[in-house]
């Protein structure tokens, strides 16, 4: 893919989609520094991309915290004197279990889901922005959710959040586009990653399969490939936009 060798791209969220994505940045030729708040983790999967032959650091992130994502920022700058882009993509999927509806959910799993799903983004955006900007432009790629369109009985709070993610990334191509910054957002369908193949129910994935207008569930694989074009010099012209990458299960404009 074009334009994507020496680029320095972070990775905030390094588990199931990001794993992958870091796995397919540094196949292209990137350079890529991927934080985690499993920090062995992040750990690990730099170990593999380098043993692969890519070029990868790993480090602890706690998304929510701002100190921790300028430690991230700060760590990509000081090994490679810049930052080219970044995947903004994280979540807390032990709480999305308990995001019932608006009247029964504890606040204490509003605010968990906010913090991580959006508050952690705005942190990730204001890091990160000036030093793309100091580059000469770049580009932002946020990781949302179908659910931000379903419109579910279920997840208000995921939902609600995701849909923030949107309007901060249409914030950030409006107000910086004519700077060369570019922000779009990758919208997943139904991703079945490692940790969730081995407990997904059957049932779950039969109807998932039923709505679906494709031969299969999504892997982490279809996310990292549209966030690679997007993050690559082949989607300069791409500004603003929310990508759904779902087998059809939603169709949107």
């Amino acid at each position: 893919m074009r334009g994507l060798g020496d680029k320095v791209v972070v990775v905030a969220g390094g588990g199931g989609i990001g794993s992958a994505t870091v796995h397919r940045l540094a196949d292209a030729g990137a350079r890529v520094l991927v934080g985690d708040l499993d920090g062995e983790h992040a750990l690990a999967l730099a170990d593999a991309v380098r043993e692969a032959g890519g070029q990868c650091l790993g480090m602890r992130l706690d998304i929510g915290d701002e100190g921790s994502v300028r430690a991230l920022v700060d760590a990509a700058l000081n090994e490679w004197g810049g930052i080219d882009a970044m995947h903004v993509n994280a979540a807390d999927l032990q709480v999305v279990h308990q995001d019932s509806d608006v009247l029964e959910e504890p606040l204490a799993v509003f605010d968990q889901t906010m913090r991580v799903s959006l508050r952690g983004h705005v942190l990730c955006t204001r890091a990160v922005l000036p030093e793309l900007l100091r580059r000469g432009g770049g580009s932002l790629v946020y990781t949302s959710s179908d659910a931000s369109a379903f419109g579910e009985p279920v997840r208000p709070a995921y939902a609600m959040a995701k849909a923030a993610i949107e309007a901060l990334m249409r914030h950030v191509a409006s107000r910086w586009g004519r700077e060369h910054v570019r922000a779009n957002a990758v919208a997943p369908g139904l991703v079945v990653t490692p940790n969730m193949a081995a407990t997904l129910p059957d049932e779950l994935r039969e109807r998932a399969l039923r709505v679906v207008r494709s031969t299969r569930l999504g892997a982490p694989h279809d996310i990292a490939s549209m966030v690679a074009f997007l993050v690559s010099d082949e989607a300069e012209w791409i500004n603003g936009q929310v990508f759904s990458v779902n087998g059809g299960t939603l169709l949107r404009t």
